[in-house]
């Protein structure tokens, strides 16, 4: 798995990488920008992987463009951390 430090937290399932690969968590599926529960979301992200070194397994693409991807902080799963959560 290809690793990149984690430039911006765009929302609670995407982020940029220092390179500029913008990257969606894949199966994770946080309130949009605008919706209850959107800036926790985004926070909780922002505390899982902002400024550190990830792990990024690519399973796809989106249509915006995104790699879909399984991501990973050392061993811990970002994706299975972010769909344990509850945002209101």
């Amino acid at each position: 798995m290809p690793k990149d430090k984690v430039q911006k937290v765009v929302d609670g399932d995407t982020f940029i990488t220092s390179t500029g690969k913008r990257v969606r968590l894949a199966n994770v599926n946080a309130p949009e920008k605008g919706r209850r529960g959107a800036p926790q979301a985004r926070k909780d992200l922002i505390e899982l992987i902002s400024r550190k070194q990830v792990d990024i397994e690519v399973v796809a693409h989106d249509p915006y463009g995104r790699a879909v991807a399984n991501v990973k902080v050392g061993k811990k799963s970002v994706n299975k951390a972010m769909r344990s959560k509850r945002w209101k």
